[in-house]
């Protein structure tokens, strides 16, 4: 009898261990799946087809493009961001130069400032050409794109919108410059300056040199946005941007 005991007790105590051995296990496999760094699944691994690499370009395209768009389209987003701030076009700096030298500080910075706010107005219109450009992307732009150098979608844009944005922006930039004053503005600072004994007169189309100016700063945006795709992986907010990206990165090395 005590024998029998004994076994069914040493029975027992092996269901009980398996038991316990089993729910360290599931739970192990549970806590692995919960602490997974965002990244590392299956699905963002391995070779994209073409198809996915299209599509993780026009999406990464596309993220990029309307951030860089919407950070200068409101007020001070030219004005206020050093790398793109309009400056007095060149032939007039020394016009500005002469002029604060004698105290006219308010008008320098009334043109200035009335530059800025016509560029900012036009990039309102900038992100739907772009994302028209995206569109119309083969997948060989898009390889080409994914596999080049490390400012390729910028060089792509500027291909292929800079003569859009131009036709675009020209109207709107010439309405905003009136509407905030900037050619009386400049008229006045110009008129100032002409007056001065043994200057040269100068004269800027602001139209021209303002939306020119708009687009460059677009670009400037851009490439900043491209760049964090490229080189950081926190960007790469999703599957198909992490597999098409580490893609890229390891065909680099």
């Amino acid at each position: 009898m005590k024998r029998i005991n004994i076994l069914s007790i040493s029975m027992t105590m092996l269901v009980f261990a398996s038991l316990n051995v089993s729910a360290q296990i599931k739970l192990s496999d549970i806590f692995k799946k919960v602490t997974q760094k965002p990244g590392t699944m299956t699905a963002a691994t391995g070779t994209p087809s073409t198809f996915e690499i299209g599509q993780g370009i026009k999406e990464a395209l596309q993220i990029g493009v309307s951030a860089g768009a919407d950070r200068l389209s409101v007020k001070d987003g030219f004005l206020g961001n050093l790398a793109v701030k309009i400056l007095m076009p060149p032939e007039a700096q020394k016009v500005e130069k002469t002029l604060r030298s004698i105290g006219l500080n308010k008008l320098c910075d009334n043109v200035i400032v009335s530059l800025n706010r016509a560029a900012e107005d036009a990039a309102t219109e900038a992100k739907p050409i772009f994302i028209s450009a995206i569109k119309q992307m083969t997948l060989t732009d898009a390889t080409n794109i994914l596999l080049g150098n490390k400012d390729a979608a910028t060089e792509y844009f500027k291909r292929v919108t800079t003569a859009q944005l131009i036709q675009k922006f020209s109207p709107i930039v010439n309405t905003s410059l009136n509407k905030v004053n900037a050619a009386r503005y400049y008229s006045d600072l110009t008129t100032q300056y002409n007056r001065l004994p043994l200057v040269r007169p100068v004269n800027t189309n602001l139209t021209e040199y303002v939306t020119q100016k708009a687009i460059d700063g677009l670009f400037v945006e851009v490439a900043k946005e491209e760049l964090k795709i490229r080189g950081n992986l926190s960007a790469r907010s999703t599957t198909l941007l992490q597999k098409v990206f580490g893609y890229a990165d390891r065909k680099k090395i």
